[in-house]
């Protein structure tokens, strides 16, 4: 018969996983390596597993750990939720590390802030900040994603959302430009000018053209590329237009040589959102952290 998991054991898996060595696992856990390493025996008959596996010098996981890992991690997390529940956080001495999912228009002008806020009041607390790839909530459900910022309100049941700060998009272009000197450029002076898009999925069209084409006009886009921050340098050595959030181009507008404008067309403001599971709100380390949050960047 299988070895039952108690949730001493995944904790030991959970800390295997992300330290990669009984001995570094045994030093997390404040075990002696002789019982971290019985433990591991414990994991591997229970799972029908090795879990850790030689790699080298060291130890890699199996692809079953892996895929496993998540799932341990949020079990781990409603545990702990139901133990403390109703009790306060001891927010400077937080030993932990929260993984949010951001995309990089909102990165590249709260990253700063967020940490600045946090480390002020807790340093031994890590903020580990991922890129979007995917808006999948499987990895909110599974734990390996504790927070998401972003533009998408995903709607599910298990979901909580709130909103962040409200974002409107700005033009930029070369202050030493041809358009560096308009305060506010026309729709037809924009079409006068290749643009840059700045679109993850590679598209070139987006609110702005359903203004120009109402107007009877439209721009060339000259170049897609995945991200603001790219689109930003590229304006900034090029008489091409871009397109970005009115906080990167206010925060990053001048040391990269940039000028920005409001656009002449009323485009839909854009809601920057909070984005967790359903599990993760009785736990007051996770409330603390959306707090901070909220009150530095909103």
């Amino acid at each position: 018969m299988p070895e039952l998991l108690d949730l001493n054991l995944l904790r030991v898996f959970d800390a295997l996983l992300q330290e990669g060595s009984v001995t570094a696992a045994s030093e997390r856990l404040h075990l002696s390596i002789p019982a971290t390493s019985r433990a591991l025996g414990r994991l591997r008959r229970a799972m029908d597993d090795p879990i850790l596996v030689r790699a080298g010098r060291g130890m890699a996981p199996t692809p079953f750990a892996l895929r496993t890992a998540p799932r341990v991690r949020s079990l781990l997390d409603e545990a702990a939720a139901l133990v403390v529940a109703d009790r306060a956080v001891a927010v400077a001495d937080l030993r932990r590390t929260f993984t949010i999912r951001i995309n990089d228009g909102v990165a590249a002008t709260l990253a700063t802030a967020a940490v600045e806020a946090t480390a002020a009041v807790a340093p031994g607390v890590t903020l580990r900040f991922v890129t979007e790839g995917s808006e999948s909530l499987e990895a909110l459900r599974d734990g390996s994603v504790d927070l998401d910022i972003g533009a998408d309100d995903a709607a599910a049941p298990d979901m909580r959302t709130a909103v962040l700060y409200r974002e409107r998009m700005a033009g930029i272009v070369r202050a030493s430009g041809p358009l560096g000197r308009q305060r506010r450029p026309t729709l037809a002076q924009l079409c006068r000018y290749p643009h840059v898009s700045a679109s993850r999925r590679g598209r070139a069209r987006g609110p702005l053209d359903d203004v120009l084409a109402a107007a009877g006009l439209q721009r060339r886009v000259a170049a897609v590329v995945p991200t603001h921050a790219v689109a930003a340098l590229l304006v900034s050595s090029s008489d091409y237009i871009g397109l970005v959030p009115h906080r990167l181009a206010q925060e990053y507008g001048k040391p990269l040589g940039l000028h920005s404008f409001p656009l002449p067309a009323d485009l839909p403001e854009i809601e920057i959102r909070l984005l967790w599971h359903a599990r993760l709100d009785a736990d007051p380390a996770q409330r603390w952290l959306r707090d901070t949050l909220r009150e530095a960047l909103g």
